[in-house]
C-alpha cells in the first residue's frame, strides 16, 4: 500500500496562505486596494481616528460619510493590515494606518495620493502598449509630455506631486545625512536636488560645511526656507538655477546626485560628464538611487519602475545598469551600500 505525500500548506503571518488560484484573484483586484487607500486618505479617516477604538458611526460622523459603506471600506483595508477591526465592531489604528495621518512624522498620505492620482488610472491599463513600444503612454493620452501636462492641465495633481516629492525628500534626506560621512570635506553640491532637503540636512550635520543647490530656476526659487536668504543655513549656502543636463557651474569637494538619473541614457550621460568636468580629478561623486534588484523593497521599486515607463519613458536601475552608466561616464566606483530599505549609494571618485 502506498501513501500520497503532500506538501504542508504555506503560512502567511501565522495563518495558512491562500492557494495560488486565490492569491492570483487577490492580485488582479489590486486596484481595489489602491482605490481604498486613496479613499481613506482623501476622507482623512486616519486623522479622525484617535488613539483609542472608535465606532464606525462616530467615525462616519467625523469624516462626513455614511456608516455602512465606511465600514466596508475599513474592513477591506483591514485585510491588508491598514486599520484593525475589534470583536465589538470598533476600529483602531495599526502601524500602517497611522502613516496615513497628516501629523505623523513619517506620514505617507501625500505619497499614497500621488501614486493613485487620476492620470494613473488612465495610464496603467495601457502598460502593455508601453512594454511593446518601450515609450511612455502619456503623450498619446494627453497630447503632451508628462510634466507639461501636469502643470498646465492638472494643477491639483501637480500640487499633490510637489507635496509627495517634498515628503519623500524630507524623509530620505535624514537617512542620507546619517549615512554619508563628509567629515573630510569642506563643500558639497546637491545636483538636481529639488528644494535642497539633502544638502540642508548635511549642513546641519556638519557646521563647517558649505553647500550648493543646483536645479531648475522655478525649483530653486522654492528651496527649503533654511537655505534661502534669511534662513538658518543661508550664510553657508549658494543657490544656483540651471539644468544639470546642460552644465554644472559648481565646484565642490563632494557632489550628491539623488534620484534623478532615471531619464534617457543621453541625459544621464550628459549630467554625469558635466559633474565630472566641474569637479575635476579627485572629487567625490555620490549617486543615490532606488534599485530594482538586491533590495528588500522590490515590490515598491519595480512598481515605480513601471510607473516611470508609463509617464516619462524612464526606468529605475539595477545595480549593474547603474554601475555601467557611472563607469562609462568615467567615474571609479569605490563602494555600493544601502542607505535605507529603498535607496542605495554609489560612492565614486573622478580619476586623476
Amino acid at each position: 500500500m502506498t501513501t500520497t505525500q503532500t506538501t504542508p500548506p504555506a503560512t502567511q503571518n501565522g495563518q495558512t496562505a491562500p492557494p495560488p488560484s486565490m492569491r492570483l484573484r487577490e492580485l488582479v483586484f489590486g486596484a481595489a486596494c489602491a482605490a481604498a487607500l486613496r479613499a481613506a486618505a482623501r476622507l482623512k479617516v486616519a486623522d479622525a481616528l484617535g488613539d483609542g477604538p472608535l465606532a464606525v458611526e462616530d467615525l462616519a460622523a467625523a469624516v462626513k460619510t455614511e456608516p455602512k459603506p465606511l465600514r466596508r471600506l475599513l474592513r477591506a483595508l483591514s485585510c491588508y493590515g491598514i486599520f484593525a477591526e475589534r470583536p465589538d465592531g470598533t476600529f483602531t489604528h495599526t502601524d500602517m494606518s497611522r502613516l496615513l495621518r497628516e501629523d505623523d512624522p513619517h506620514s505617507l498620505r501625500d505619497i499614497a495620493l500621488w501614486c493613485t492620482e487620476p492620470w494613473t488610472w488612465d495610464a496603467w491599463p495601457r502598460l502593455d502598449e508601453a512594454v511593446r513600444s518601450g515609450r511612455n503612454v502619456v503623450e498619446d493620452l494627453y497630447g503632451k509630455e508628462f510634466f507639461p501636462y501636469l502643470n498646465e492641465d492638472a494643477p491639483e495633481s501637480a500640487d499633490v506631486f510637489n507635496r509627495a516629492m517634498t515628503t519623500s525628500s524630507v524623509q530620505s534626506a535624514r537617512d542620507v545625512a546619517q549615512f554619508l560621512d563628509l567629515s573630510g570635506a569642506t563643500s558639497v553640491a546637491d545636483i538636481g536636488g529639488g528644494q535642497g532637503h539633502v544638502v540642508a540636512s548635511l549642513l546641519e550635520k556638519y557646521p563647517s560645511l558649505h553647500g550648493t543647490l543646483l536645479d531648475l530656476p522655478r525649483v530653486v526659487a522654492n528651496a527649503d526656507p533654511r537655505l534661502r536668504p534669511g534662513g538658518a543655513l543661508a550664510d553657508r549656502m549658494r543657490l544656483v538655477p540651471g539644468d544639470c543636463r546642460a552644465a554644472v557651474p559648481v565646484q565642490a569637494d563632494v557632489y550628491v546626485i539623488k534620484n534623478i538619473l532615471e531619464w534617457d541614457d543621453d541625459s544621464t550621460t550628459r549630467t554625469l560628464r558635466n559633474v565630472i568636468e566641474a569637479g575635476g580629478p579627485g572629487s567625490r561623486v555620490v549617486v543615490i538611487e532606488n534599485l530594482v534588484d538586491d533590495t528588500p523593497s522590490m515590490r515598491f521599486s519595480t512598481a515605480m519602475d513601471l510607473l516611470l515607463l508609463l509617464n516619462v519613458g524612464g526606468a529605475k536601475h539595477t545595480t549593474a545598469s547603474m554601475a555601467g552608466r557611472l563607469t562609462e561616464a568615467g567615474l571609479v566606483i569605490d563602494d555600493v551600500s544601502p542607505v535605507n530599505p529603498y535607496l542605495h549609494a554609489f560612492d565614486c571618485t573622478v580619476p586623476g
